[in-house]
């Protein structure tokens, strides 16, 4: 009997009917599934589109008010707003202008209740967004350098197609270079002129060995080398740096980049920056500021030529800064060594030339520890200024051929077609 309940026609039709409830049920069930997660996925491309056009519409607007293009977005982390700097400047008033020279003009101002100096750079028509981008993603990049002896940069913008301004810390003593020449400032002594020389080369060394890329400045030079409310020297103006990656690739340059009279035999050449050729434009710098002499003047010799007479007479201390003379605060040696370091630099030979951290090293030690393994290092060292006078004593043994090699005014004029190169060395498109 039980066996008849199982074959009965009326149990065989409710198990199918269940089983065919069941089976719409899953599916049922899946398809809402499915259903759900496809509107949410719907749901969510209409959620990017809305924030998308949103995006659009307030990147859009914020370049009709800055006057922003599509590829400056990608540096806004160090870009400020172009009327906080026409406020902060009075309108680039001329009675904020601290400085100018060539395509660009320095204001005095206050930002964020903080004193900068605001670099007003002009552009011309010839300038294309290529280059400008460029140079803002070196600016974007360059603004996060952080160094006691560094100038630091707070940020830039852009006006239009007619400037680009960069926004720096303000240096309330000047630069190195009117500290020496300017006599409406108070002269450096030497011992601020020691220490001048110690904190370039600290910066320098940064530049070059300090940071996730190489750096090179390819402007040093006295009035490039600014003074805090401290005293402390600070190397500033980036306007010609480029970075160079680990592999030391770098962009080639067509046009000689630099300040005539600090530019490296070689530089001038082949238009070819190198660290080397930074080490050249320092030991120009320290040449200038112990002698109180700028490094190239139409009519007389160049510095290094002029320096090359004393070293042949072995009378070094007579090309010390006069007015240095006449204080007779001076150690003699300390004048020696800076001299030999400066010539040292400016060798012709750049693989001859220290490093900067040789430099650093030499103004801390007064000698130059060979490279080697740790036990060398300790029990080998060789005197600084026997390996100078050494290696330059070849040179003035050839006779006069070796001082040829180091560019005159006429040399480094001739080199390049345009006279406006020369105008300023704040051109920031030259090379690019």
């Amino acid at each position: 009997q039980d066996d008849s309940v199982f074959k009965s026609k009326g149990f065989i039709v409710g198990v199918s009917v269940g089983a065919l409830v069941l089976i719409v049920s899953v599916f049922g069930l899946l398809f809402y599934i499915i259903s759900r997660r496809r509107r949410r996925a719907d749901d969510d491309v209409e959620d990017c589109e809305t924030k998308y056009w949103l995006h659009s519409f307030w990147r859009r607007r914020r370049r009709v008010e800055e006057d922003v293009e599509d590829w400056e977005t990608e540096y806004w982390p160090h870009r400020v707003k172009y009327r906080n700097v026409l406020e902060a400047t009075k309108g680039f008033s001329e009675e904020n202008m601290i400085g100018y020279g060539g395509n660009a003009k320095v204001y005095r101002g206050v930002l964020e209740g903080k004193e900068v100096a605001v670099k007003r750079i002009m552009m011309s028509p010839r300038e294309s967004v290529a280059g400008t981008s460029e140079f803002l993603a070196e600016i974007s990049s360059l603004g996060r350098l952080r160094h006691k002896n560094i100038v630091g940069l707070r940020g830039w913008c852009k006006k239009g197609g007619e400037s680009l301004i960069l926004v720096y810390e303000y240096m309330r003593n000047g630069s190195v270079d009117k500290r020496i020449f300017d006599f409406n400032h108070v002269m450096l002594n030497w011992e601020e002129r020691m220490r001048v020389i110690r904190d370039v080369a600290s910066g320098m060394l940064y530049l070059h060995e300090g940071w996730e890329s190489k750096v090179l400045h390819r402007d040093i030079k006295s009035s490039n080398v600014l003074l805090d409310k401290d005293m402390n020297a600070r190397v500033g103006d980036f306007g010609l740096a480029k970075l160079q990656n680990a592999k030391k690739e770098m962009v080639n340059t067509t046009h000689v980049v630099g300040t005539a009279g600090y530019m490296a035999p070689e530089l001038v050449k082949t238009g070819r920056a190198s660290a080397q050729t930074d080490v050249y434009s320092f030991g120009v710098f320290v040449l200038e500021v112990v002698c109180g002499r700028r490094p190239i003047e139409e009519g007389r010799e160049g510095i290094v030529e002029w320096m090359l007479r004393f070293m042949e007479r072995d009378r070094l201390l007579d090309s010390l800064d006069e007015r240095i003379k006449e204080k007779g605060s001076f150690e003699a040696d300390k004048v020696e060594m800076a001299l030999r370091l400066g010539m040292f630099c400016v060798h012709h030979d750049p693989k001859v030339r220290p490093t900067m951290r040789q430099v650093v090293q030499i103004l801390e030690e007064g000698r130059l520890r060979d490279v080697g393994d740790e036990r060398e290092r300790e029990s080998m060292e060789v005197s600084l200024l026997e390996r100078m006078k050494s290696s330059y004593l070849l040179g003035i043994g050839e006779g006069r051929q070796k001082q040829q090699q180091h560019p005159t005014f006429q040399d480094v004029w001739n080199s390049y077609p345009h006279s406006k190169f020369f105008e300023s060395s704040d051109s920031i498109f030259q090379g690019r």
